[in-house]
């Protein structure tokens, strides 16, 4: 299978690329939180330079020209200058938008690092949670008895049947938000997939000569599901797992654009995309970045775990010609 390895590689190269941006990027980029004076470097379309005057009071000015008249600064803030003596000042340092501005003078490039670091660590951490609880209803609902399958299964089900997006919505109406609420309704309100899944994998290993074997050993539940089943579920779930991290990203990213998300001042590629939505018509840039970015993490891990199914598939082929 040359396409599975060839995708693999495609999307971990994706992956690999958006994580050294979360984890390297801050080491070069300004603070995400620091307000540069929004009347002097508010909204500023990418590679945009503005003058940063801070005086020995400890204020700060931002314009985009800066002309000396004698002993006399002169700064062009939005579309007026404003003249500083220069004796009260203490530093003037250029100051680079790669991405531009917000509406308070806060750098979008760091900002959107900040969110990455954020909307992926909720991603990860609320993945951890689903797959955890899914693997063990799904393992207690195949290796128990049929009563408890039964019930296991009808619960999954029901689940299964309410819109996802509405009842996290209808729950955070109740629950303060923060990063460990986020976390734990995403986690526990998206295993059930997976509970089906390690469920039909494990009734597939059931049927193996090996299970049949070893369950004839008497050995116990517990030991089954560790030993002898849970490793051949690693490929599926770590498919599975990829693509669901798109999902859960995706998913915070709608709560935190609905305002149910991250509270503020804590940045997430949701919350960004709503406030550039206020005013994208006098900056589309801000909007479109963290959309760009919420679209090249789905696509990156739906990529590698497209990758990852294709490589099962040509292993199992593999197996089976064995």
């Amino acid at each position: 299978m040359k396409g599975g390895p060839r995708r693999l590689r495609f999307g971990l190269a994706l992956v690999g690329f958006e994580l050294t941006l979360v984890v390297l990027a801050p080491l070069v980029l300004p603070n995400p939180h620091a307000i540069v004076d929004p009347r002097g470097a508010g909204l500023l379309p990418p590679f945009s330079r503005v003058f940063v005057v801070t005086l020995q009071d400890g204020t700060s000015f931002a314009g985009l020209e800066l002309s000396r008249k004698g002993e006399v600064l002169a700064l062009r803030r939005g579309s007026s200058w404003e003249q500083v003596p220069e004796k009260l000042v203490v530093s003037v340092k250029p100051q680079w938008y790669l991405l531009g501005s917000d509406t308070l003078g806060r750098d979008v490039a760091a900002r959107l690092v900040k969110a990455g670091q954020i909307s992926l660590s909720v991603g990860v951490s609320s993945l951890a949670l689903a797959v955890t609880l899914g693997t063990l209803w799904g393992m207690a609902a195949v290796l128990g008895p049929r009563w408890l399958d039964r019930l296991l299964m009808a619960l999954v089900d029901a689940a299964l049947a309410l819109p996802l997006l509405f009842v996290l919505l209808a729950v955070s109406a109740f629950v303060r938000p923060s990063l460990g609420t986020v976390v734990l309704m995403l986690g526990f309100f998206s295993w059930m997939g997976v509970a089906r899944l390690v469920r039909g994998q494990a009734l597939l290993c059931r049927e193996k000569p090996w299970f049949l074997a070893a369950q004839g050993l008497g050995l116990k539940p517990l030991r089954l599901a560790l030993v002898h089943v849970l490793p051949h579920l690693v490929t599926p779930l770590a498919t599975d797992a990829t693509l669901r991290l798109g999902d859960l990203i995706l998913l915070e990213a709608a709560l935190s654009f609905l305002g149910f998300g991250v509270p503020p001042p804590i940045p997430s590629w949701g919350s960004m995309a709503a406030e550039g939505f206020e005013v994208w018509r006098l900056a589309f840039w801000l909007p479109v970045f963290p959309g760009l970015a919420i679209a090249l993490s789905v696509f990156a891990f739906a990529t590698v775990a497209d990758g990852l199914g294709e490589l099962g598939r040509g292993e199992r082929i593999a197996g089976e010609a064995a």
